[in-house]
């Protein structure tokens, strides 16, 4: 007998429909077919296991299992209740004709309960577009497939209850969330605040100007000044997740399993820091079926990588393109994959091994060219697509024991959120650029125009200073944001001096 279930296989970020087949015969054997992983191979036992301890029996007769289209790579443990519950109609211990209606996933444990899965809202998504009438799955991942509407979600916790389901003995209400509702209740939910922050006042401008802009920032100081602090509340002023945002967000890091257990939409900003001992593959993505790395990861939100020199040449290299193109392509020999990159990085590093250099009381015990050569563990074309160098120092006894209270993060947010709607506006027409930091070098020229005394101020700078070539268009775009965050359509005179004192590795001697 030949029974059809209804499954969905994952790549990249997007979900295929899996037609598994099952038929019952003569014969011996357990066949399955299609380009299945060890996993899914490995099923017979899981699902043996688990109709004996049901009270249902494993057909000891031919069973084939073919998983369609046959050349897509079939991987993972979530096919087994699927699997199952087309052997159990096949050998006609299942009586139901409802098995096509649904998308059905799950991992079966040995005693038949149900584990979670990974990839659940892109299935949902899927699942809705091709017309099920619902999806079938392990209720520890029911709120994350119930971000969709019109798809009746139905959570079980073991593989009886989906069985009675189909045969309707028992009744499951879909479980139906208001997507709004949470979306608005979990947004902006930060546990840090820049309230926390003392002192670091011109660091706190910085970062204001980087989330109004979107720009990529480094700070560079000695160790215990506050970089890491300050880092980790730089989500905390960007703009709120709009709703199609958090659905892209949440897409990715349900593919990636970081959701856990009854997990719903984030509507916070993601905030990746990945260990400096990460590889190139864990930082970008890939394996052999491909999985977003801590670019992805980053996605709509902010990727630190602390101790910038200390990641290996070769991971830092490897972000050059995604932090241009917005993405990153994945390719192999069978399939190429996009995964959304569009991240803001920030970074930090000391000045020196020793970290006190330039320090203005401890003094630095390096060597002559040591410190040379520890910047140039960064390469220029990384320097080049970091738009603010912003040096910290560290805060002083006074500062730290001030009782006046420090702006807050909702303080600053609103003036970034003012200064992003006058961006919104100016590239309306451009559909793929959303911040002063993605202009190309042609836009530059056009809306980031400066009067005769900014361009004598900027031709002084670069020759006092030795500003290199590069440093003109940053200087421009960040200048650009600078006047939108002070509600002005030129950019003065004091917008370029403020955007100069921020590209401190550019100048000549600056690491003596």
């Amino acid at each position: 007998m030949l029974t059809k279930t209804f499954g969905s296989a994952v790549q990249g970020v997007n979900a295929y429909t899996i037609t598994i087949e099952v038929v019952v015969s003569q014969g011996t054997n357990f066949y399955v077919v299609g380009l299945p992983d060890n996993a899914i191979k490995e099923s017979q036992q899981r699902i043996e296991a688990a109709l004996k301890f049901r009270g249902y029996r494993m057909p000891r007769t031919k069973v084939v299992v073919n998983m369609a289209p046959a050349d897509i790579r079939k991987e993972g443990s979530s096919y087994d209740l699927p699997i199952a519950l087309g052997i159990l109609h096949g050998s006609q211990q299942l009586n139901t004709e409802r098995l096509p209606e649904y998308i059905i996933m799950g991992e079966l444990a040995l005693d038949g309960a149900l584990r979670p899965i990974k990839g659940v809202l892109p299935i949902a998504i899927q699942a809705r577009k091709e017309g099920f009438k619902g999806f079938v799955l392990p209720k520890a991942n029911a709120r994350e497939a119930a971000i969709v509407n019109n798809l009746d979600i139905i959570p079980v916790e073991t593989m009886q209850e989906a069985i009675d389901f189909f045969e309707g003995r028992l009744n499951i209400e879909p479980l139906v969330l208001d997507t709004r509702d949470i979306f608005q209740h979990e947004a902006n939910q930060y546990a840090a605040d820049f309230a926390d922050v003392q002192g670091q006042e011109n660091i706190k401008r910085a970062l204001e100007i980087a989330a109004a802009g979107g720009h990529n920032v480094i700070m560079i100081g000695p160790p215990g000044a506050g970089k890491t602090m300050l880092a980790k509340r730089l989500p905390t002023i960007l703009p709120a997740l709009t709703m199609l945002e958090a659905l892209e967000t949440t897409k990715i890091h349900s593919v990636a399993g970081k959701l856990g257990t009854n997990a719903s939409l984030l509507g916070t900003r993601p905030f990746r820091a990945p260990h400096h001992t990460i590889s190139d593959v864990a930082l970008v993505g890939g394996g052999s079926n491909p999985q977003p790395g801590e670019i992805s990861l980053a996605h709509n939100g902010v990727l630190f990588l602390d101790e910038l020199p200390e990641f290996k040449r070769t991971v830092l290299e490897v972000m050059r393109q995604p932090l241009e193109e917005r993405r990153v392509s994945i390719s192999r020999a069978k399939v190429s994959i996009d995964f959304p990159a569009n991240f803001m990085l920030i970074a930090s590093m000391n000045p020196c091994p020793c970290g006190y250099y330039n320090h203005p009381e401890k003094e630095c015990v390096c060597g002559p060219g040591v410190v040379q050569r520890y910047l140039n563990k960064v390469s220029g074309p990384l320097l080049d697509r970091i738009d603010l160098h912003v040096e910290v120092t560290p805060v002083t006894f006074d500062q730290m024991t001030e009782t006046r209270k420090s702006e807050t993060s909702h303080d600053i947010q609103l003036r970034v959120e003012k200064a992003r709607a006058l961006q919104a506006t100016r590239f309306a027409k451009f559909p793929d650029i959303f911040s002063n930091a993605m202009m190309p070098p042609q836009m530059v020229k056009d809306i980031c125009e400066i009067d005769a005394a900014g361009r004598t101020l900027l031709k002084t700078a670069m020759e006092r200073l030795g500003l290199s070539a590069r440093a003109y268009d940053r200087i421009l775009k960040v200048a650009r944001t600078i006047a939108d965050l002070a509600g002005t359509e030129e950019i003065r005179i004091e917008h370029l001096a403020e955007a100069i004192q921020y590209r401190s590795l550019d100048r000549e001697g600056w690491a003596g």
